[in-house]
């Protein structure tokens, strides 16, 4: 039965988080937060080490159910939907996701399992079709070329596009990208930033979680930043830029939540 009245999802936005938190062992981890995406924007989520940006993003990626408050993905409640179900509309890629990559996983086959919702190849059987567009998806991040090569021999900018080509197998609605410029050194900044842009293009709607703060400033629409678990500034780049707060949370200390 659909929602009505306060309840009901607004259809502009992709993500519409009310009042939510996320509790794990007695601490809390993040919120409360309220904070909504629109199709087609591009909003990246910062803040110190610790803050809670992943945990948000998880939540958005509908890993986690939020622990109090109202949180709609895709125009649907959180808690009253297939989870299952809406984690296929929605990319992931994240530090969290190559860690678990199996060993001599060929490149080929970790993208096009995303399509069944598996990681590692088991017994599942994959058409050409399949095939093909996993090589469609890897030539639209310039990784075309790495195919038949094993995860675990990429370095890491291969590693992230590989695995930003997995995320769009599913032609995801919603995009949520971690940390995807870790590791990277400039000039896979620069073709990252490029990829990006392409996307743009195609338009689809990315969330980032991100700590370098010059492909931030470059390819936001919108900022949220983090700290403590909550929001506590958002706005264009050069609004976050020149509020007071953001500083004072870069330049604190005796952050009390255990992961970001």
């Amino acid at each position: 039965m659909p929602d009505s009245g306060d309840d009901a999802a607004d259809p502009d936005l992709l993500i519409d988080f009310r009042k939510v938190s996320l509790r794990r062992g007695g601490q809390v981890l993040v919120g409360p937060v309220t904070w909504s995406v629109e199709l087609d924007e591009r909003w990246v989520v910062i803040g110190p080490n610790g803050a809670g940006k992943t945990s948000l993003l998880r939540i958005a990626a509908a890993m986690e159910h939020p622990s109090s408050g109202k949180a709609y993905v895709l125009g649907e409640r959180l808690g009253r939907v297939d989870m299952s179900e809406l984690r296929a509309r929605v990319g992931l890629s994240s530090s969290a996701l190559s860690q678990r990559v199996p060993e001599g996983e060929v490149v080929r086959d970790l993208v096009v399992s995303a399509g069944y919702a598996v990681l590692g190849r088991w017994r599942e059987r994959y058409d050409d079709v399949d095939y093909a567009q996993a090589v469609d998806m890897l030539e639209s991040v310039g990784a075309e070329h790495l195919a038949d090569r094993t995860y675990e021999t990429l370095s890491e900018g291969e590693r992230k596009r590989v695995l930003i080509a997995r995320s769009l197998m599913t032609d995801p609605e919603l995009l949520l990208l971690d940390e995807p410029a870790a590791g990277l050194n400039s000039g896979e900044v620069e073709r990252l930033r490029g990829i990006l842009e392409a996307l743009r293009t195609q338009g689809l709607t990315l969330v980032l979680v991100e700590h370098n703060m010059g492909l931030v400033m470059r390819v936001a629409d919108r900022i949220a930043v983090i700290s403590f678990g909550e929001k506590i500034a958002e706005g264009s780049p050069a609004e976050v830029r020149a509020d007071p707060k953001v500083l004072e949370a870069y330049l604190g200390h005796g952050y009390r939540h255990a992961e970001d």
